[in-house]
């Protein structure tokens, strides 16, 4: 045992065989196999010996760097995850430096980009080699972030920008446009795709997303998705094959989900004290009269659940029309919210543009006179406003919780103090762009920059 060398909890390992310079790998001795991140799997015969040619992202958070490998194909295990779902793993051998240590090492392929390293380093690599010291970390070499960035320089793409796929369904849509316009201006290929004119291939060892006559989609850096409600379900399909593929996805398809079930929504805002105008929810009409009670009763907002743009929203005067209109949607077995009307606010909320948990942008907008409803789709007038700090930290909040990079949050002004009305996970650029003069389209292009460490 006293020949033993003593490792940290982390460490970096050098993959020569498999043209790897330096990869971050977390120590577990808990874990029996080690795994590394793996993405395009395919299995290939070379005469009687099984190959496997896989792509590795090394760096953390940087996927703008890709690494082809390929090594022996060893085994195929059943690997139970952290949240114990069994799968089928690909197993391979390659040889491993630590230090001055070097030696053999059997690696299982995995999606590991939703975890903090891209390397997991297991008892059988490390028993009869090393001690493990959790309290340390790096203790058989280190290297410092500027011989990282040396190490890898030759690998960085040689292109002027970034490939960018915008997940829409109409290009000639202000927003889209503006931003095709951005990545374009910034010297990125951007490509437009219909979210419904893409399908997919579901398969655990190439899976894949196609186009419209069965071209392939590939090689992108960053998909920016614009999901229209009515596509919701497939748009977040897509989203999740594209993360599967290693592309990041500026808003995940979880987070628009969230945003787009209002009661879920609410649900979360309401569990971490975000306070919201007081809201209900039934499915027995027997519990009309009482659902209207219980917001305060009429003048009342009843909401479809998947209401956008203000469309689905209608204000009800009295007790009476408010039963009326409530009885109706639950007579079609649709599903609304109804909340308290704040009288105060007066036609008028805000919107808060938020990227990367910044405002980056806010407006005011006024209904049109006889509107409730300020959506500038309703015919509601923008112009600047400040905001206070209170307003700023709630919209900042608001898109955390729901877990979103780029969020257009909705603000009303009330007696009680500012309320969350609702938060949207494709916010137009038109009318808030035109009041702030801001350029957002630019905002959003240079917060995937940053994201991927894009440097021109």
């Amino acid at each position: 045992m006293t020949d033993l060398k003593i490792i940290g909890s982390e460490e970096w390992c050098v993959f020569e065989s498999l043209g790897i310079p330096a990869i971050k790998a977390r120590v577990d001795s808990g874990a029996k196999t080690s795994s590394i991140q793996a993405t395009n799997i395919k299995v290939v015969n070379r005469g009687a010996q099984e190959w496997v040619k896989f792509e590795v992202n090394p760096l953390q958070e940087n996927r703008s760097i890709t690494i082809p490998c390929e090594a022996k194909l060893v085994d195929r295990r059943m690997v139970k995850s952290s949240s114990g779902i069994s799968e089928e793993r690909l197993v391979v051998k390659t040889s491993v430096v630590m230090g001055d240590e070097k030696f053999d090492i059997e690696l299982t392929l995995a999606n590991r980009d939703t975890m903090e390293f891209r390397m997991l380093l297991g008892r059988e690599a490390i028993i009869d080699r090393f001690v493990v010291n959790p309290a340390v970390s790096f203790q058989v070499q280190s290297f410092s972030e500027e011989e990282i960035n040396q190490k890898y320089a030759p690998y960085y793409k040689e292109k002027s920008g970034l490939k960018i796929a915008l997940l829409a369904s109409n290009p000639q849509l202000y927003s889209n446009k503006r931003i095709i316009e951005a990545a374009e201006a910034r010297g990125h290929e951007i490509v437009f795709l219909n979210v419904e004119l893409a399908y997919m291939k579901l398969d655990a060892h190439s899976p894949e997303i196609r186009y419209r006559g069965g071209n392939i989609l590939k090689e992108f850096d960053a998909v920016i998705p614009r999901i229209k409600p009515s596509v919701t379900f497939y748009g977040c399909a897509l989203i999740r094959q594209f993360n599967n593929l290693g592309v990041y996805c500026q808003n995940s398809a979880e987070a628009i989900s969230q945003s787009r079930d209002k009661l879920f929504a609410s649900q979360l805002f309401s569990k971490n004290d975000i306070h919201i105008p007081i809201t209900g929810f039934a499915k027995s009409p027997m519990d009309t009269k009482d659902l209207i009670k219980m917001v305060n009763g009429a003048p009342l907002i009843i909401k479809l659940l998947e209401s956008t743009q203000g469309k689905g929203v209608v204000l009800a005067e009295t007790n009476k029309a408010a039963e009326s209109v409530i009885n109706a949607f639950k007579s079609v077995n649709t599903n609304i919210l109804v909340q308290e009307f704040i009288k105060e606010a007066n036609g008028q909320d805000i919107r808060c543009f938020v990227i990367n948990g910044k405002v980056v942008a806010s407006m005011q907008r006024q209904a049109e006179k006889g509107e409730f409803r300020a959506n500038i789709h309703q015919g509601g007038k923008a112009s600047i406003i400040k905001i206070t700090s209170e307003e700023r930290k709630l919209a900042q909040k608001a898109a955390k919780v729901l877990n979103l990079a780029v969020a257009g949050v909705d603000i009303i002004r009330s007696n009680k103090g500012p309320l969350l009305l609702e938060v949207n996970s494709s916010p137009g650029l038109e009318g808030i762009e035109n009041a702030t003069g801001k350029d957002l389209a630019n905002a959003m292009i240079m917060a995937i920059e940053r994201k991927l460490r894009f440097h021109k």
